[in-house]
């Protein structure tokens, strides 16, 4: 008979990093949370810049939006671990004989270092005529529009909860505008109450809106992600004003 350990005189395996002289606590916390979270240990190891990346491939797996032949946009693309996914899913290399190749294009307001197979631009997304320069890069309509966008935290859940809703409502329109229909679009929310505006809309112009919270989004976070897919197309001016 096995008898159960106490654990007692076991090693704490967690790593523990002690306070700087200069360095505050909270950026101390941020260290060690980041030297003990599972999934930048594998995206470092898998050579994804971020771990993200592990969101996409987990909402990917569910809906399967980034197809080969796909062309897709990705808002705010910076460090770039969603291009990463993306590049191979879409065959942007055309390395899967038989397959069409798709197209992505990564935005975002910074320079990105460059991702073989990703087409990176420095554009804010929110200029005027930004959503024409993006089917012109594409060479067309968009299949999907995601994004993983946040705004800068300023410490008030509340505020911050609306100005990532107001971004992602920004990347939304956007997606109205560039994507093909029978497209997908693809954001970060925080849950907090003032979402609700937003789906409705979403709704409107999808056949299906689904609210995910993925596995490698932290436990402590109020982020999940929206997926909406089946894009209706343009809806018209009557419609519009209803």
């Amino acid at each position: 008979m096995v008898k159960k350990s106490s654990g007692r005189g076991q090693r704490d395996l967690r790593v523990r990093v002690k306070t700087a002289r200069g360095r505050k606590l909270s950026s101390t916390l941020w260290l060690e949370r980041q030297l003990n979270d599972p999934y930048v240990v594998r995206a470092q190891k898998e050579g994804y810049r971020g771990r993200a990346a592990f969101k996409i491939l987990e909402l990917d797996d569910k809906f399967h939006f980034l197809t080969p032949g796909a062309r897709v946009v990705d808002l705010g693309c910076a460090p770039g671990g969603w291009c990463q996914v993306a590049v191979p899913r879409i065959n942007a290399l055309g390395e899967r004989s038989g397959k069409p190749q798709g197209r992505i294009i990564g935005l975002d307001l910074q320079e990105v270092e460059p991702i073989a197979g990703a087409e990176i631009h420095v554009l804010d997304f929110m200029d005027e005529g930004a959503d024409e320069t993006v089917k012109e890069w594409l060479g067309g309509k968009a299949d999907v529009v995601m994004s993983d966008m946040a705004a800068s935290s300023s410490g008030h859940k509340q505020t911050d909860h609306l100005r990532i809703i107001a971004l992602c409502e920004a990347a939304a329109y956007l997606a109205f505008d560039v994507l093909e229909e029978g497209g997908t679009f693809v954001a970060k929310v925080l849950a907090g109450g003032a979402e609700g505006t937003l789906q409705a809309e979403l709704k409107r112009r999808f056949t299906k809106v689904s609210n995910v919270k993925p596995g490698a989004s932290r436990s402590d976070s109020s982020e999940k992600f929206v997926v909406a897919t089946g894009f209706r197309g343009a809806i018209k001016d009557e419609e519009e004003q209803n």
